[in-house]
């Protein structure tokens, strides 16, 4: 399964962005409302969103400052969330982020919808900092 969220601007450089997103306990201020848990370990970090399991994801992979990956930590829930960056101007950068999964049918189309919103929602929060 493949989500895609809508590319926005951020009020930061291409690297800020980068070093924001690398920095993992920021992920905290881009949560969605909805967070019921957040911890951070070494380069990963635990969250759970209202009625959701706990999921972790660590850092996978990174290009500085275009690309970065984190992974989830959890055989049982294979997926890769990837943060495409890109500088706009001297003082501004877009991200786009895409959620790559591998679930069954009858998984993919129970999670697909809460999973949009959520890599929408941390987008929309991305463009506000």
């Amino acid at each position: 399964m493949n989500l895609e969220s809508p590319t926005v601007n951020v009020n930061k450089t291409a690297d800020q962005l980068f070093d924001f997103l690398m920095d993992v306990q920021n992920f905290e201020t881009i949560m969605p409302e909805n967070t019921d848990k957040f911890e951070v370990l070494d380069q990963a970090f635990i969250f759970a969103l209202k009625g959701m399991p706990s999921i972790k994801l660590k850092l996978h992979e990174n290009e500085k400052p275009s690309k970065i990956v984190f992974a989830s930590a959890s055989d049982k829930f294979p997926f890769t969330l990837t943060g495409n960056i890109a500088s706009v101007n001297e003082t501004s950068a877009s991200i786009n982020l895409k959620f790559d999964g591998d679930f069954n049918p009858m998984m993919a189309m129970m999670i697909k919808n809460p999973l949009q919103k959520f890599i929408n929602t941390l987008a929309e929060n991305l463009s506000d900092l």
